[in-house]
């Protein structure tokens, strides 16, 4: 893409952030908010919620007036956060929160909070997977920690997933799973594609797409990455570990929502993925040009959305669908 073709596409990018800020400015009219509908109060998960995307996307669902559990592997931490936002809420807004210790990295973790989640209120409405890792900063890309990114990000993402699902409350107006993703992780994206072009089609096809596919994917890579051979194969060359990770996320995305999809009315559970952008977070060393409330948008959008068939499985950015 040439300099013209650059300076373009910045234009365009901007001019969809300025529309989807104005949209934010804009309240849910009432026959909208389908979670008002609901009794008691609809309940939201969100993981990695002490800071940075996680902690906005409490903050905004709270503030739309579902009652939110910060899910957060520090509980102090967690408690802060969940303090903070009852602190700086305006005085005419009723919100409810409450933090909760959870590590989507530990199996025993997860299963106790879902017990928890079960017993104090009998299951949620939303679950956000916000929760993730990524080692490396600027230019870096080393693959030293591919391990635990992959853990966090991948399969403390599809840990979750299984045990929320039957957790989520039956209503009239569907369940919500959203992923926080990233566009690093698109099989197919211009600059950090797969490079094997039969692994390319396999994740891309539904009827190739398989959670054995998924998995076989991840555990190759780590094998190579052990081996010092990662660099010679043609995978992602920018923040490598970090965007498989995201790609195994996205095609576990498709994957869910295709086995979720011929559930019955009132049982229905929704389930997308969203890139937030470089948002200026700890994660990114703060050098990101999105700040965290607009990082958290979209997320936000995709679990107060009406009940839509067609808006499952899908990814999206900047509030509009994008390509796997």
């Amino acid at each position: 893409m040439g300099k013209k073709g650059k300076e373009a596409a910045r234009e365009r990018r901007e001019q969809r952030r300025r529309e989807v800020a104005l949209l934010r400015s804009l309240p849910y009219e009432p026959h909208q908010r389908w979670w008002d509908r609901l009794a008691p109060r609809a309940v939201a998960v969100v993981t990695g919620a002490n800071r940075g995307i996680g902690f906005e996307a409490a903050r905004q669902l709270a503030l739309h007036g579902l009652h939110v559990v910060l899910a957060c592997r520090d509980a102090a931490k967690g408690q802060d956060a969940a303090e903070r936002i009852l602190a700086e809420a305006p005085d005419d807004t009723v919100v409810s929160v409450e933090s909760r210790k959870l590590d989507v990295a530990d199996a025993a973790s997860v299963e106790a909070f879902a017990a928890w989640a079960v017993e104090t209120y009998g299951g949620i409405h939303v679950l956000v997977n916000n929760a993730g890792v990524n080692f490396n900063k600027g230019a870096d890309n080393s693959v030293e920690f591919a391990e635990q990114v992959i853990e966090t990000n991948y399969y403390g993402t599809k840990r979750m997933i299984d045990a929320m699902i039957p957790l989520m409350k039956r209503s009239a107006y569907g369940a919500r799973i959203v992923n926080v993703s990233s566009r690093l992780g698109r099989a197919n994206g211009r600059r950090n594609r797969i490079g094997d072009v039969s692994l390319r089609d396999r994740l891309l096809k539904d009827d190739c797409l398989s959670e054995q596919l998924i998995d076989e994917m991840i555990t190759k890579f780590l094998e190579q990455a052990k081996q010092g051979t990662w660099s010679l194969n043609e995978w992602p060359q920018m923040y490598t570990d970090y965007s498989i990770s995201k790609l195994a996320v996205n095609a576990y995305t498709r994957l869910m929502a295709r086995r979720l999809s011929d559930r019955p009315e009132g049982q229905k559970i929704y389930i997308n993925c969203f890139c937030p952008g470089w948002v200026k977070t700890a994660m990114t060393g703060w050098e990101g040009n999105v700040s965290a409330e607009e990082g958290a948008d979209t997320g936000i959008w995709l679990a107060l959305l009406p009940q839509e068939t067609d808006t499952n499985g899908k990814f999206f950015a900047e509030r509009c669908e994008i390509s796997f």
